[in-house]
């Protein structure tokens, strides 16, 4: 047998046992992770320390090694955010709705844990508490694969997770983690279809569709952001700056930045000379369209690819517009249907925009960067999906669950 079935086989035990688990034992379990993370505070720190001297050794981009960075702050927040699934009420065991068929037969839809989650994503170690915590009080077991560059972090993290539910009587393997980084084993493990019920990537867009096209287990897509912001003839031209500069500067590295501008024509120059200081006063970078190059000195021709890209930089591309229309078109042609913005003071274009944008959270005068499983208050996010079944947007507890069929009779047999 594989370190793969072994793994599966343990989750599938585990599953069952958390299936069976009440509400309260769950929320305690969580508790229990959250006051180890605080013991173990030091050994996580020493670990990320690892993990960031390799990622500058191998040249990884500032902007990514933020995103891989822990701090006692950031750890500080993954409890909160633990301590806000504790507070949700649990999703397992309601009953949708109920009714009487015209057989007297009592018919109920009642939600289910998943079962067994796999998880393969990138840099990120609050992910790995954020998916635990979720599969934890959703009552599915979960198997973690991440990336290479947060090896060191993650482990210590599983770790800890491990000793605290052991402390409350529950099986350390309802959280387990792959620690060979290899392709190979990456591979087969989106491959065990006999142990996984559900494979969720998070990561950039090579991952996913690698993901996709390999993996024999029902997949949900999530994560790649090529974020909009549209800035309408109607827009409050100080908001939208504000909402340009916290999109694309506040978090750059992050799948909810902005990483397009569309500006409609009639108010370009004005918001150009409004804007243009402050993108370059954060040192982004510009790839505009020829109508734009005129009021952007320092930016470079855009190519049809930069309008496809998710940067993950500071780096923007730059388009203007003659119309609403336009804008849409734009949108949903180059966007991953993740976030899209429109800055307008016209009820007419929100609701323009909000109707014909195809994309799982849709803003109007506010920032993409809000599209955050925690800020929604799921409590942190397995992912946000952006596809169209079964999950959509941020992933909380009620995404991590199916639904059975309960049907009550008295002795009814078919005719």
């Amino acid at each position: 047998m594989t370190l793969l079935e072994i793994l599966g086989k343990q989750a599938t035990k585990s599953a069952f046992f958390l299936n069976n688990a009440t509400t309260k034992e769950k929320n305690n379990a969580l508790k229990s992770i959250i006051k180890m993370l605080d013991k173990d505070m030091e050994i996580i720190l020493a670990a990320n320390e690892k993990d960031i001297e390799l990622a500058n050794k191998n040249g990884i981009p500032e902007t990514m090694i933020d995103r891989l960075l822990l701090t006692k702050e950031r750890i500080n927040t993954m409890q909160h955010d633990i301590q806000t699934t504790i507070d949700l009420d649990d999703p397992i065991g309601k009953v949708d709705h109920m009714w009487r068929n015209e057989d007297n037969l009592l018919i109920g839809k009642q939600r289910v844990p998943l079962g067994v989650i796999g998880m393969i994503y990138e840099s990120r170690p609050n992910v790995t508490t954020d998916a635990s915590a979720l599969a934890l009080k959703s009552g599915n077991a979960i198997i973690l694969r991440g990336g290479k560059e947060a090896f060191y972090s993650n482990r210590a993290l599983v770790q800890s997770i491990q000793q605290a539910l052991e402390l409350v009587d529950f099986p350390k393997y309802c959280v387990q983690f792959i620690d060979d980084t290899s392709r190979e084993t990456a591979t087969k493990f989106m491959q065990l279809s006999d142990y996984l019920d559900v494979l969720i990537p998070r990561g950039g867009a090579n991952l996913i569709q690698s993901v996709v096209k390999n993996a024999t287990v029902p997949v949900i897509e999530t994560g790649t952001g090529n974020c909009h912001v549209y800035v309408d003839e109607h827009a409050n031209l100080t908001m939208a700056k504000d909402i340009v500069i916290n999109g694309k500067c506040q978090r750059p590295s992050v799948c909810n930045a902005t990483e397009s501008l569309l500006v409609n024509a009639t108010i370009a120059k004005e918001f150009f000379e409004l804007v243009y200081p402050e993108l370059e006063a954060n040192h982004v970078k510009l790839r505009a369209d020829q109508a734009s190059l005129v009021y952007l000195p320092s930016a470079t021709l855009a190519t049809e690819e930069d309008f496809a890209t998710e940067f993950n930089d500071l780096i923007l591309s730059v388009k203007i517009v003659n119309n609403l229309d336009e804008a849409i078109q734009h949108i949903n042609h180059y966007g991953t249907k993740h976030s899209e913005v429109i800055v307008t003071d016209s009820y007419q274009h929100s609701q323009k925009f909000m109707q014909q944008i195809d994309a799982a959270a849709v803003y109007v005068n506010a920032s993409s960067r809000f599209t955050d499983g925690s800020v929604f208050g799921f409590g942190g996010e397995i992912g946000i999906s952006t596809q169209k079944l079964h999950a959509r947007g941020p992933m909380g507890l009620n995404e991590l669950t199916t639904t059975k069929y309960i049907i009550f009779g008295e002795g009814q047999t078919r005719r």
